[in-house]
């Protein structure tokens, strides 16, 4: 039986589940029933079904069936590449093969610097070496204030979020992030038992007047915004919306975590909304968007009386981050190679971002960001264009998974920089185009 065949059959599977077919929490056929539907065997229906258990698309029970599960928002709007035929638009992620030389200088130096010290246990997150290269890191681009004192070191910025609002908030409380948002703050929020309620934005990130709204009647403990390149938005937030969110945050009882991990995108620096309000503020910043996902370095900038009870739910989460990971982060910032190699990210995703207004003329924004938020023709929805682009080995993520009110958003999101070079990248985009171009219901009659 060859794994083709088993594969085929599970993409006939899946595309059921995404048109409906097989809804959420339905039980599938046996293996022989639709073996004989399919032309095939019952073992390779079992295979196929066992892939798709393994993507978390389905969940067999002994003794009941196999049953559709509902898939998670966070692993359907960053789907891990699975094929490299596929044109894989989901990931936000640095052009890696630029960076795989250096990381792999970082990691011998690395190597040799081991010393007994440095691959045991240590207090405060980690050393001071390495909370020192994190303040360096994030002053480059617009903190101000941080030292070893203040900055805690986490296994990447969605550890640093997973910390922060469950050290900050408790099950029930409410968290406030704009309208549309990271799925990962939305997870991190489902699985903690918190809350979330969104605030309206505009071309400048959220609106001031709708921010004060939502702390009136919802009560947040916690504010969560991402000031520069906002995923999925891509709105940079300007230093006088910036001076105003501060203001409203200063007036409230109520924390603001800034999570400002694409702030190397900016053309210029611009000043961090921690910057004025650092009493109340936690500011995250990471190497994974710079330089790689593989490089778990984040770091957190907290008010100083927040230090210990930081430090304590990290000893308790995972007690500290691999001293390995920050003595390679460390010698990259220290040499200054981390803010070259952050330069040609950003040189690169000008690059790409230009040739998507090529092909897609109604982009109207010029940025520098790794992804674009791209507005439908009236006749396609997000959802059924998603499923109609990966049948063609395009992979996009819907609006729908951004949209704090569950809303439908006439757009889908599209990464730039996950599609290995530049002509791979008008080739898919070309596809997705043609798609957006073609009239669904002279596709899809029915």
């Amino acid at each position: 039986m060859s794994s083709t065949k088993f594969s085929k059959i599970a993409q006939i599977i899946e595309k059921r589940i995404d048109e409906g077919e097989y809804p959420l929490n339905s039980k599938l056929p046996t293996h022989r029933v639709l073996a004989d539907e399919l032309d095939t065997t019952p073992a390779t229906v079992a295979k196929a079904y066992k892939l798709l258990a393994d993507k978390g698309r389905l969940e067999s029970f002994i003794g009941r069936g196999t049953f559709v599960c509902e898939p998670s928002e966070l692993s359907m709007a960053i789907q891990a590449p699975e094929d490299e035929a596929d044109f894989n638009f989901s990931i936000l992620q640095p052009c890696l093969h630029k960076n795989v030389l250096s990381l792999q200088k970082a990691y011998q130096v690395a190597g040799q610097q081991l010393t007994a010290d440095l691959i045991g246990y240590t207090e405060h997150s980690g050393h001071k070496a390495h909370r020192q290269a994190g303040v360096n890191w994030a002053k480059r681009y617009g903190l101000e204030g941080g030292d070893v004192s203040n900055t805690l070191l986490t296994n990447g910025a969605q550890h640093a979020l997973f910390l922060l609002i469950n050290a900050l908030t408790k099950p029930g409380d409410t968290i406030a992030v704009e309208s549309l948002t990271y799925p990962g703050i939305m997870a991190v929020a489902s699985l903690s038992g918190r809350n979330v309620v969104g605030i309206p934005m505009d071309g400048h990130g959220v609106i001031p007047e709708e921010l004060e709204k939502v702390i009136a009647e919802s009560k947040p403990t916690l504010v969560v915004v991402v000031p520069s390149h906002q995923n999925p938005t891509g709105i940079t937030m300007p230093e006088c919306r910036r001076r105003e969110v501060a203001g409203i945050i200063e007036k409230h009882d109520i924390w603001l975590v800034e999570d400002d991990i694409y702030c190397f995108l900016n053309e210029e620096p611009i000043p961090a909304i921690s910057n004025f309000i650092p009493s109340k503020s936690f500011h995250i910043s990471a190497l994974s968007k710079a330089i790689s996902p593989a490089m778990r370095c984040g770091f957190v900038k907290a008010p100083q009386g927040q230090v210990t009870s930081l430090n304590a739910h990290i000893r308790t989460n995972t007690w500290l981050s691999s001293p390995i990971n920050y003595i390679a982060a460390t010698h990259l910032i220290d040499t200054g190679e981390a803010f070259e190699m952050a330069a040609i990210q950003r040189e690169t995703a000008c690059q790409r971002q230009h040739i998507a207004r090529e092909i897609l003329p109604q982009l109207q924004c010029h940025s520098s960001g790794y992804h674009i938020w791209l507005p439908l023709p009236e006749s396609w929805k997000a959802e059924r264009l998603m499923v109609e682009a990966k049948n063609k080995n395009v992979i996009v993520s819907s609006g729908s998974y951004f949209d704090v009110t569950g809303n439908e958003p006439d757009h889908i999101r599209l990464s730039l920089m996950s599609v290995s070079t530049e002509q791979r990248l008008r080739e898919g985009l070309s596809i997705l185009k043609a798609l957006m171009d073609s009239d669904v219901n002279t596709l899809f009659p029915f």
